[in-house]
């Protein structure tokens, strides 16, 4: 439940803050966001599953970041749009999280 409490604040503080991103850096913020969202919903799973560790979990949380955020930053530079591609893959991975912890929730 730790990761889950950890997405609760993280987005209640974005709520009460309301932080402005330059729009250059829009895309790689929105990027280790898809990504740790990623992170956050594997915690739970495996939370569920009683296989978590912390210690993996931040490094999946930071690797998932910064992997997706580089992968960004290497398709402008080479003018090919990667956010749509690192969108798919995380994006595959948060509902295949979420249908694992529905089953482990509700059954079936």
């Amino acid at each position: 439940m730790l990761p889950l409490f950890g997405l609760a604040i993280g987005a209640l503080v974005a709520v009460l803050l309301q932080p402005t991103v330059p729009q250059d850096l829009s895309r790689y913020v929105a990027m280790a966001v898809v990504a740790a969202l990623d992170a956050t919903l594997g915690g739970v799973r495996s939370s569920f599953e009683h296989t978590f560790n912390d210690r993996i979990f931040v490094i999946s949380f930071l690797s998932n970041a910064l992997v997706a955020m580089a992968l960004v930053w290497l398709g402008d530079q080479l003018s090919v749009d990667l956010v749509t591609a690192v969108v798919v893959v995380l994006g595959i991975r948060i509902f295949q999280n979420v249908a694992a912890i529905r089953r482990r929730v509700l059954g079936g």
